[in-house]
């Protein structure tokens, strides 16, 4: 592990700029036409796949990259281009992050490349944990998966809701309980392989913002599933269940993590990176814009009132991305968030991302409240940043909990 850093290795810099002519390239000129049509952008992740950026080979480079950096640059990169179409492309990494994390080596080498496919034939997967009535209060999730010793199956019943590539997924990875007295602690993740009967789409969302990203409901009916799918394996799940049940008699102790959780706390860094992307993407508009357009005879960044905005906004992104590299870094050092420094850096990023995205349209004046211009659709993209992965009052709970300790 080396030392924590600022600078980018030249293999680094070397991704960051291939990322970057991708996003340039291909995402940005599309990006206007995908949120109108708010479908899949396939063609794209398509190319993405054919260059060897929608892979697994390249999320797993990224992710074990020894300074920790190589995951939220890529993100900052991408999301940069478009949130909609980036979020098409990364959105598998959350399922397959579920199944890195509590799978077995097993289930890691069949399924994961399952998730994507390949360049001819790309395929997307589905990380399935929020329900209509349990979006940030896991503790209250219904979906049941009860186990058929007999035919050694799992048997899922309940709905999904917000899943990102939920229905249209490959692989979808589902969040169940399995101990309804356990609370959280009784809950386990579960692969549900491409074509299995009972799973159905729901309701598709018509969103706000991150358009061209499908989000819609899982409905599992029935749907059985071999207990080779329950990740990590059932002796490991036995076992983490008899502890739980132990602590609870013995009046807590210990927390036991549950599998969605463990999931959602490696990626708080990474959502951190894609809202400094798209504060970017908005902040370098606004700049060029100050700088070219006149009016009252000279250029409106020679005013005090546009000038200081913008140095407002290059200072908070600046210090997002410090929040979000530090926390990366901590990560991948195996040193504890004491003072829940992931999620520090996803509120403050997701917070600055939500506010530069604004003043760029307040800079831009009319144009920027047009589609003629890009900032508009960055503002109504930036806005899913505070809501998930844990809200921004979520974050300020689990930042608050880990200080008065």
């Amino acid at each position: 592990m080396g030392e924590f850093t600022f600078e980018l290795n030249d293999d680094q810099r070397e991704v960051r700029d291939w990322l970057h002519g991708f996003a340039a390239d291909v995402m940005r000129p599309a990006a206007a036409e995908w949120d109108e049509r708010e479908e899949t952008p396939w063609p794209i992740i398509q190319e993405a796949a054919k260059l060897g950026i929608y892979s697994l080979d390249f999320y797993a480079q990224q992710f074990f990259d020894p300074t920790g950096l190589g995951v939220p640059m890529t993100m900052e990169e991408l999301f940069w281009g478009d949130a909609g179409i980036a979020l098409s492309i990364v959105g598998t990494g959350l399922a397959a992050v579920g199944v890195l994390a509590n799978g077995t080596e097993e289930q890691i080498g069949t399924w994961v490349p399952q998730m994507y496919g390949d360049a001819n034939d790309v395929k997307v997967a589905a990380f399935c944990s929020s329900e209509p009535d349990a979006g940030s209060d896991v503790a209250a999730m219904r979906t049941r998966a009860v186990y058929d010793e007999a035919k050694d199956e799992w048997v899922l019943n309940g709905t999904k809701t917000w899943a990102t590539n939920g229905g249209i997924a490959n692989v979808h990875v589902v969040v169940a309980v399995v101990d309804p007295e356990l609370g959280s602690k009784g809950h386990a993740s579960f692969i549900v392989p491409p074509n299995t009967p009972g799973l159905s789409q729901g309701q598709k969302f018509q969103k706000h913002g991150i358009r061209a990203s499908h989000t819609a409901e899982v409905v599992l009916e029935d749907v059985r599933v071999p207990g080779s799918c329950l990740l990590g394996g059932k002796d490991k799940l036995d076992e983490r269940l008899a502890r739980a049940r132990e602590k609870a008699k013995a009046g807590g102790g210990e927390r036991v993590k549950n599998a969605a959780m463990a999931t959602f706390e490696a990626s708080r860094p990474a959502v951190g990176a894609m809202a400094v992307g798209t504060a970017r993407a908005a902040y370098e508009v606004a700049l060029d814009y100050a700088k070219t357009r006149v009016q009252f005879g000279r250029p409106i960044i020679e005013n005090q009132g546009v000038a200081f905005q913008l140095a407002d906004m290059a200072t908070q992104i600046d210090a997002a991305r410090l929040l979000v590299w530090r926390a990366s870094w901590m990560a991948t050092a195996g040193k504890p968030f004491t003072n829940a420094e992931g999620s520090m850096s996803k509120l403050y990023a997701s917070e600055v991302a939500k506010s530069v995205t604004a003043q760029a349209i307040q800079i831009l004046g009319g144009n920027g409240y047009t589609r003629e211009y890009p900032v508009e659709r960055m503002h109504r993209d930036a806005a899913i940043y505070t809501i998930f992965e844990g809200t921004s009052e979520i974050q300020r709970m689990v930042i608050s909990r880990a200080l008065a300790k």
